[in-house]
């Protein structure tokens, strides 16, 4: 007979803490050897996670507690990596939902609670970081209360057990004025509350897969729960697609189980059990895997469209193929429909000029994540600045997405705030204060307003203000939205950036280049003070006469620049402009490098 499971998933916003308290976990359990050497955050496995401190990829691991196995279930905090939330939530079946003891129930939480309360699961909620100086635990607990009223929830899971906790320092209790202990009754309530998997052991085997990913050895790798009958090293299986039919056939050549953070190979694996098979070359999310008696395939959820698309081309600027390695169209192609096929949020077509590509996803946040992965990679694209992908209602009226946006903000911001989301079509929808000086302001907002105003915004707040953001529906279009209010500077020479040139240049606008840097025509130096776009040259260097020396040059001192990250620069840029990213620089430039071409272009843009 093999150990009782529980098969549990932990919902959180954004660095409430569900990664430092599944690190406690595994240290609790004995997961861990007392001298092994273990990274913090454990769980966020590359390397992206590790910098920006957020989850990204769902994973799963498990942690065995008094002889019952626990599977847990990491789901990303945000929901622009909604696709991975959707599928994983059908593999577990309860939920742990974290929320912070002083920020409280976020819209990012919102997204993933209202998906597991659809589908039945019971939560049991945990309000973390309990030992925060300005923590308002009792008004926490009703927000989550009216949280779950709002989405529908049943009485069976508005009747929630609590728990206070700090995952840091490695305590949970029922009681909120202590602040010592373990685990243990977190534990103790995930195996008193989450029920056992509701499984069929004596039928045939069934499995739907949740998770792709490779291994260099054993190919791919499918990840599910399996939903009923049992499965053996080498059994023959096959795949089905939704509609039932064969995709492929083969055998299990590998099964593989969970422990710690270990995937571990087993020779059987049973109902109920969260496992990963290797030995198919086709199979894909979404498929059902299962003996080949079976021609009935289990039910995927459905996953929310996209809603926002970038064109991902090859990279055509003068500098092009010196720093990447992978810059034919051929290997962009390979690259992106490896990511759509192990990430169904993600939509790729290819253009007409076979050149380009346009890569449909959830948002910039998971867009931007892509393109940082396949810069690292080696990887030089030119990237085109995000557009939504509107709708048609049941009447052929035009629709877009709207957005619901919460900002946390100090008092004496908020008006400048609400002034500048009005002239972006947002609607003010709740306006409240939050306590400490500062006010939650709730909007919806169509997406298309949004898109490059988190750094505008985070220069109004003085970086005080806190953003997020939230698919909310697709609603009427709104008609014309202004964009950016300032044109850029755009170099009209080759070469290397002169320190003198740019010295004069520094009244026009702000630079977003140092002396040194290397330049061609067309390429975007800096932000006009005005709204034109204004060509100038940084190349000019002061001429030398008898009594002028170019030694002087050394005493200017420059303005540092504004240096744009990569989210920033996608979110900066006009419709005619691009952003070219290498594993070594991100250059903003016109897409029409050619002046001549541009007001060419330019003229028939107004024309149409």
């Amino acid at each position: 007979m093999s150990a009782p499971l529980r098969n549990v998933a932990i919902i959180a916003h954004v660095d409430h803490g569900k990664t430092t308290l599944v690190d406690q976990l595994f240290r609790q359990s004995g997961t861990f050897r007392d001298n092994q050497r273990i990274e913090e955050r454990a769980m966020d496995s590359n390397d992206l996670e590790k910098e920006r401190g957020i989850t990204i990829l769902a994973k799963c691991t498990s942690v065995e507690w008094e002889g019952t196995r626990i599977n847990i279930v990491d789901t990303p905090g945000h929901a622009d990596f909604g696709g991975e939330v959707e599928r994983i939530l059908s593999m577990v079946d309860g939920v742990i939902l974290l929320v912070d003891s002083s920020e409280g129930a976020m819209p990012q939480t919102k997204f993933v609670t209202g998906k597991a309360l659809s589908l039945g699961l019971r939560p049991i909620v945990v309000v973390n970081k309990i030992d925060r100086p300005d923590e308002r635990i009792q008004e926490v607990l009703d927000e989550v209360f009216d949280l779950f009223v709002s989405l529908e929830a049943n009485d069976e899971q508005l009747d929630f057990p609590v728990l206070y906790a700090s995952g840091r320092n490695g305590y949970a209790n029922e009681d909120p004025s202590l602040r010592e202990g373990t685990l243990t009754p977190l534990f103790q309530k995930i195996v008193d509350h989450v029920p056992p998997p509701s499984a069929d052991e004596d039928g045939p085997f069934k499995f739907l897969v949740t998770l792709l990913d490779r291994d260099n050895f054993l190919g791919r790798i499918l990840t599910g729960k399996v939903a009923s009958g049992s499965i053996k090293v080498n059994d023959p299986i096959h795949a089905l697609d939704s509609s039932g039919k064969v995709v492929e056939t083969g055998r299990a050549s590998k099964l593989l189980a969970f422990r710690g953070l270990e995937r571990v190979p087993v020779d059987e694996a049973k109902a109920g059990d969260i496992i990963s098979i290797a030995g198919l070359a086709v199979a894909t999310v979404a498929n059902t895997i299962a003996n080949p008696s079976v021609t009935e395939p289990i039910q995927a959820q459905p996953i929310d469209p996209p809603t926002l698309s970038m064109r991902f081309a090859v990279n055509d600027s003068p500098l092009a193929g010196r720093e990447g390695t992978k810059v034919t169209s051929r290997m962009i192609r390979d690259r992106l429909e490896r990511e759509a096929e192990s990430n169904v949020a993600i939509r790729v077509t290819e253009s007409e000029d076979k050149d380009s590509f346009e890569v449909a996803g959830r948002g910039e946040l998971q867009l931007g994540v892509l393109i940082e992965t396949m810069r690292r990679e080696g990887f030089e694209l030119g990237i085109s600045r995000p557009r939504v992908i509107f709708g048609t209602d049941e009447n052929g009226n035009r629709t877009e997405p709207y957005e619901t946006v919460v900002i946390d903000v100090d008092d004496e911001y908020s008006g400048t705030v609400v002034e500048k989301m009005a002239l972006r079509k947002a609607e003010l929808t709740d306006m409240r204060p939050s306590g400490g000086g500062k006010t939650r302001i709730t909007f919806s907002a169509p997406s298309r307003g949004l898109i490059g105003y988190h750094g505008e915004f985070l220069s109004d707040t003085r970086g005080t203000g806190i953003m997020n953001r939230l698919f909310e529906k697709y609603g009427p279009y709104k008609g014309r939205i202004e964009g950016r209010q300032n044109g850029v500077l755009i170099s009209m020479e080759a070469g290397d950036a002169v320190a003198y040139a740019l010295n004069s240049l520094e009244e026009r606008g702000e630079l977003f280049i140092t002396a040194g840097t290397k330049l061609y025509e067309g390429m975007i130096i800096g932000e006009n003070a005005k709204p034109d776009d204004l060509e100038v040259n940084p190349l000019k260097s002061k001429q030398l006469t008898n009594f002028r020396s170019s030694g002087k040059d050394d005493a200017i001192r420059l303005t540092p620049p504004r240096i744009m990250t990569l989210e920033q620069a996608i979110a900066y840029i006009d419709e005619d402009e691009m952003v070219e990213v290498t594993p070594q620089s991100i250059r903003l430039r016109k897409v029409h490098l050619d002046p001549h071409e541009r007001k060419r272009h330019k003229r028939k843009v107004e024309a149409a």
